[in-house]
């Protein structure tokens, strides 16, 4: 199902005021509804590497996995998910494993690893696969949520009542993330799956943002700018690098121009009516 028409896309990134380089990667396929976004981590630009990895094989693998994708056999569905994200972590995992192969058999890789968060919208759905603390939000009549859950030691204090989040916001260790592609041989990820309503504006970006511009104010730039996408992500990027830019920026925004509910074979429709 090409989704172009039904969903707006733009992404941007940019380096940042005090990175000499940008080991962020984003891509997107609107024709499959597909978003991406990476934030890699590792030594002189192994983090590039790590990133674009990720980015390139769901680019790539979703396209032509999509096509094919069926429902579980009866009495083998995995927790309830639905064929697209069981498709969308099996990819991620496939990364995962790609990006570890890659730092083992290229010494100067040694350690790689990146951050990524994915969505893929089909049949007023979207499936979401996230590892690491690069977010998904969404924007719903002018409220702000954000989706995803870091995956890091301040996150996990937050959640045994150690730290408010306003606390963490100021320390030192917010980034230790506990969670990344290509570190191991195997990684945890989590999915989850959510309703698209007309006018929903989904925010995907790296830590570069959020740690750099409060909540509510990325909710006024995008609210703010909610008819040009590509107006709210330049704004967004500029107020964290105005805010210090410490790191490199990336952002996707996502709307849902109209409803775009999956194709039905004659026999669907049939049974639906019964």
């Amino acid at each position: 199902m090409d989704l172009t028409g039904k969903l707006e896309i733009v992404g941007e990134t940019h380096t940042g005021l005090k990175r000499t380089h940008n080991e962020d990667c984003i891509g997107t396929d609107v024709t499959v509804g597909l978003v991406a976004l990476a934030d890699g981590m590792g030594g002189y630009k192994a983090g590039e590497v790590a990133s674009a990895l990720a980015i390139n094989t769901l680019v790539v693998d979703i396209a032509d996995r999509l096509a094919a994708v069926a429902p579980p056999p009866q009495g083998e569905e995995d927790e309830g998910y639905s064929p697209e994200s069981l498709l969308a972590r099996e990819i991620v995992e496939k990364s995962n494993d790609i990006i570890y192969q890659t730092s083992l058999a290229q010494p100067q890789y040694k350690g790689m690893g990146t951050t990524l968060v994915m969505a893929l919208f089909y049949d007023n759905r979207v499936s979401i696969a996230h590892v690491g603390d690069s977010r998904m939000y969404r924007l719903r009549q002018d409220a702000l949520e954000q989706i995803t859950v870091d995956h890091t030691l301040m996150q996990e204090l937050i959640e045994r009542g150690f730290y408010t989040p306003e606390e963490a916001r100021n320390s030192m260790n917010k980034n230790l993330v506990t969670r990344a592609l290509g570190i191991d041989p195997e990684v945890q990820v989590d999915i989850q799956e959510d309703v698209v309503l007309k006018n929903d504006i989904f925010l995907l970006c790296s830590d570069g943002l959020n740690d750099m511009v409060e909540d509510e104010q990325i909710r006024l730039t995008i609210k703010e700018n909610a008819d040009n996408l590509e107006e709210a992500a330049q704004k967004l990027i500029q107020q964290a690098n105005e805010n210090g830019g410490n790191d490199n920026v990336s952002v996707i925004l996502v709307k849902s121009l109209e409803s775009f509910p999956a194709k039905k074979s004659w026999f669907q429709k049939f049974v639906d009516w019964f």
